[in-house]
């Protein structure tokens, strides 16, 4: 999607290859959704209904990753929402708008994908990234890691960090929100490329893509913010 850019301040070229490669992925997407409303092999259509898109299974990558990136971007949203609230600094106000508006409509996608194919949001019982356990065979979650304690998946801040963050202001705020954000962002790279590579239904594998594409922009552009507040990534 595009991302607003206002006139007094030059927009980074990372923000244009981030927002291009998200907005691609949106437009891949919005046409997809489009199509699954509307249905395939209707009558009068003169396509068999044996030929109609197979819709994604309770526990396939298609769903599981759809369930599990919604709740991390959710996360990502709310720090982007605190660290706003807490410096005047105008880049750091500015990626946090950003992260918080593409990060929304991507959720608002994903569960409306999963409303289409009739599946639930939650499932009970079902591991956070539990879906991505095939692809190393041994029952894993290959390449990924595990979660922090406290964390729900990897990348994720833990309640306590979240309250830290709320708690900071000025430097001290804007340096966290980057640091916790890097986290997050290297998490859901590692989730958008397993979506990428095992999800089946070919509008969500763009819009993976277009995730690891622009997040890791933007984990480029933050590693620029922190140094310039003498700040570094953490671990």
């Amino acid at each position: 999607m595009s991302r607003p850019v206002r006139a007094a301040r030059p927009v980074p070229r990372t923000y244009w290859v981030a927002g291009t490669a998200v907005l691609l992925a949106l437009l891949f997407a919005a046409a997809a959704t489009v199509a699954a409303a509307n249905g395939s092999g209707s009558a009068g259509s003169g396509t068999p209904a044996a030929t109609a898109p197979r819709t994604p299974g309770l526990h396939s990558p298609d769903a599981g990753f759809a369930r599990d990136m919604a709740v991390h971007h959710q996360q990502a949203v709310e720090m982007s929402f605190i660290v706003r609230d807490r410096t005047q600094d105008e880049a750091v106000r500015s990626l946090a708008y950003d992260i918080a508006n593409t990060q929304a409509n991507q959720r608002g996608m994903m569960l409306g994908w999963l409303d289409l194919w009739g599946l639930p949001k939650v499932v009970a019982g079902e591991p956070p990234m539990s879906w991505m356990a095939a692809s190393d065979g041994h029952g894993g979650h290959a390449g990924h890691g595990a979660a922090k304690p406290g964390a729900l998946m990897p990348g994720m801040a833990t309640k306590e960090e979240l309250e830290q963050l709320g708690a900071a202001s000025g430097r001290d705020a804007e340096v966290l929100f980057l640091q916790l954000m890097t986290d997050h962002h290297k998490g859901g790279v590692t989730m958008a490329e397993g979506c990428a590579q095992q999800c089946e239904t070919p509008v969500e594998r763009a819009l993976a893509q277009g995730m690891v594409d622009a997040q890791r922009s933007e984990l480029t552009l933050m590693a620029d913010m922190l140094k310039q507040r003498g700040a570094a990534p953490r671990g």
